[in-house]
This record gives C-alpha cells, sequence and structure tokens, in this order.
C-alpha cells in the first residue's frame, strides 16, 4: 500500500507540470520510435538477404570453364569452353556431392500469339530444378528422355509467363523460341530478384540438347558454359570443392605443374558474406538509434534535476512529518521511470507505424519483431533507471532543516 501511495504521489506531482512533463516525455518517444523503426529496417534487409539467398538454393558451387589468352591479352573465366557434359555426370558420383546440373545459355525471342517476351532461355538436365530448388506452380519438369532426344519442352518462369500469357495458364501450350515451336510443360514457382538485383523469374528452361543442337549452336558439341554443383551438406562442401578439382583436373589430363582449366565458386560462402553485411547494417541502424534514447535520458536527469531544487521546500516538510530518505528517493526514481515506461509504449506505437508506413511507401521489407519491441522498451525502462537515480538520490540526501529554509 505504501508503494501505491509513493506512486499515486509521484503522478500528481507529474500532472502539476503536465506540459513539462509531456515534453520530457517526448524524448523518449522519439528515441524509442526511432530504434523501433531502425531495427525493422534493417530486419527487413536482413529478410531480404535470406530471401534471396534461400532462392538461390543451399550448398551451391558454380564451375567455369577455362580463360583464355590471345596477343598477351588474358581473357576471363568462361572464355574458353573446357567443360562438357560428360565432366557434370563424372563430378555427379563423387559422394559428397547431392546433384550437377550443366548449363547452356543464351538469349533468345520468345512469341505467343501476337505477345512476344525476350528472355535468358538456360539448357540444362532435370537436376536443375533440383540444384536450385525450384518447385513448379503447374505442369512439370522435362525428363532425361528429353536430354536423350533434344525435344523442344520448355519450362517457362513467372515474368516470362506473365508477358506471354498474362493470367492464362501456360501449361499445355505451343510457343515459339527463335521461331521453333516449344511445348510448354511447366511454369516454374515465383522467386523474386537475386542478390545482384536480377530478376530470377525472367527465364526458360529448355533441356541442354535442344540447347546445343537446335537454338544456339555449339561449335565444340557437348561442351557447357558452366556447372552448377550441389553439395550434400554444409559440412561436405569443403571436400566437395576438393574433390571436384581433383576429378576435373584427371579428366581434362593436366598436368601437375599446369593451372587449372576451369574456375570453382563457392556460391554459399558469397551468399553469407552478404548476410553478415545485411546483419551488420542492423546492428549499426539500432547502434544510430540508441543515441536518440541516451539524449532523451539526458534530458530527463536534467528535468529531474530542476525538480527537485523546485521541490526542495516540499521534500524538507514530507522529511519533517516522517518521510524517510528512502521514501523521497523511490518517489522520483518513480517519476522518472514513469516517463520513460509512457514515453516507451507510446514510442513502440509509433515506430511500428513508421515501419508499415515505410513499407506501404517505399515497398521496401520492414520486419518489426517482438525482440526489438522487448528491446527498446526495456532499455528505455533502464534509462529511466540510470538517469533518474542522481537527481532521485540528490532529494533523498537533502537535510530536513536545510531544506525547510531553501526559498
Amino acid at each position: 500500500m505504501k508503494i501505491l501511495a509513493i506512486f499515486a504521489e509521484a503522478w500528481r506531482a507529474m500532472a502539476m507540470n503536465g506540459l513539462r512533463t509531456a515534453l520530457t516525455m517526448l524524448g523518449m518517444v522519439i528515441g524509442v520510435a526511432a530504434v523501433v523503426l531502425m531495427l525493422a529496417v534493417g530486419q527487413g534487409a536482413q529478410y531480404t538477404v535470406s530471401q534471396s539467398i534461400a532462392s538461390m538454393g543451399s550448398n551451391l558451387f558454380i564451375v567455369l570453364s577455362g580463360a583464355s589468352t590471345s596477343g598477351g591479352l588474358r581473357f576471363g573465366s568462361g572464355s574458353v569452353p573446357t567443360l562438357t557434359v560428360s565432366d557434370a555426370q563424372a563430378l555427379a558420383q563423387i559422394p559428397s556431392v547431392k546433384a550437377v546440373s550443366p548449363s547452356y545459355p543464351g538469349n533468345a525471342q520468345l512469341a505467343y500469339g501476337s505477345s512476344n517476351w525476350s528472355t535468358i532461355v538456360t539448357g540444362s538436365t532435370p537436376d536443375y530444378f533440383t540444384v536450385r530448388n525450384w518447385t513448379l506452380d503447374a505442369g512439370h519438369p522435362f525428363e532425361e528422355s528429353d536430354v536423350r532426344g533434344a525435344t523442344r519442352v520448355v519450362v517457362l518462369g513467372q515474368t516470362v509467363a506473365k508477358n506471354l500469357f498474362g493470367e492464362e495458364d501456360p501449361t499445355g501450350k505451343t510457343i515459339r523460341i527463335k521461331n521453333m515451336p516449344f511445348l510448354v510443360v511447366g511454369l516454374l514457382a515465383a522467386k523474386g530478384q537475386s542478390l545482384d538485383g536480377r530478376d530470377q523469374d525472367d527465364t526458360a528452361v529448355v533441356p541442354v540438347t535442344t540447347a546445343q543442337r537446335k537454338l544456339f549452336g555449339n561449335q565444340f558439341p557437348g561442351t557447357v558454359r558452366y556447372l552448377m554443383v550441389q553439395a550434400r551438406s554444409t559440412e561436405t562442401m569443403d571436400e566437395a570443392e576438393r574433390e571436384m578439382g581433383q576429378v576435373l583436373r584427371q579428366r581434362h589430363h593436366l598436368a601437375e605443374d599446369a593451372e587449372n582449366d576451369f574456375t570453382i565458386r563457392n556460391l554459399t560462402s558469397v551468399a553469407q558474406s552478404a548476410a553478415g553485411s545485411a546483419q551488420a547494417m542492423s546492428f549499426m541502424l539500432g547502434a544510430i538509434a540508441s543515441i536518440s534514447l541516451l539524449v532523451g535520458g539526458i534530458g530527463i536527469m536534467n528535468i529531474m534535476l530542476v525538480s527537485v531544487t523546485e521541490r526542495t521546500r516540499e521534500i524538507g516538510i514530507r522529511m519533517a512529518i516522517g518521510a524517510r530518505r528512502r521514501d523521497i528517493l523511490l518517489q522520483f526514481l518513480l517519476e522518472a521511470l514513469i516517463i520513460c515506461i509512457v514515453g516507451g509504449l507510446v514510442g513502440v506505437l509509433l515506430g511500428v507505424g513508421g515501419a508499415w508506413l515505410v513499407s506501404s511507401m517505399a515497398e521496401m521489407a520492414v520486419v518489426v519483431t517482438v525482440w526489438s519491441i522487448l528491446l527498446s522498451f526495456a532499455f528505455s525502462a533502464a534509462i529511466g533507471v540510470f538517469f533518474g537515480y542522481y537527481p532521485a538520490r540528490r532529494a533523498a540526501m537533502l537535510k530536513p532543516v536545510e531544506a525547510l529554509r531553501y526559498e
């Protein structure tokens, strides 16, 4: 009951100076709202990156063909066709490798009725959908028999399907790729943008032999541009990378002192680096926003010191009639805590509302988590105790006689 009485006294004292209390509280409102909003933006960036990583597929490597040298100039990876479908089949036999997808991409114009669309057409095998963790919304992927027979079948991405068919189901329809008829056997599920901002749904996939023989031609029969390899687990990726290098060197008959005529890149490590950068940005935004909370706390301490000075005679009277030092300490500490808690609640509401507004207007991912709200609220309460303690202790340490004499 005594605590309730002290709480009521603290509330009355704050109500007597309502405007000053509100202005003091404003610092905490702005600080908490800024922390919630900045953490939401940072979490949104992390979510966007994690979605992009998931859309790529898990435990991925990309194996690029070799580089060429001409007239003293050395060209980049992929300028010499050193990889073949047989290489993909050999890599698939490695115990630490789950699946391998050879890829032979090229640009082509697709048409259906009066609609047409230019996109990247990738020649590959059925393992392409396994490696990329790519499910289908409709139809089915092509099969190994389609690869052996170089049949004219195609699986469309969502962007291509939308531009050619609108809302119509494309499966079972016949489109033209470079004026050749292709049967649409499947529609890929949407993946969205990749880490580099490319629309992954703007694609079409055909059997690799069809791409080589009928769409783009191939001066070096059986060769492909690159291989996508999926390891069985994250733990086996180092082992898989080492074994892939050994197998390819053996198959390409490279001498011990010869350089590799291929390049193996770990896409998962690149994605993890991007995720780490997004997490660091989230922490940085939260730290910057926390500065406003500290500023609000300093404002609370200043106002409480002014309040102690103004109420010195009141403190003397209360102590003269029996109030103990801890009662005075608790009252002023409660006043600071109330300002922070109420300001924190209002700040959380403003921060969540601001996050929703940013998400709606900027069309960016913004994620408000429970832990960010609890963290902001707990931080504001801690600041109330921290910055309110000194003024409260100063009030409690006043001597009754001196306080009563204060003018």
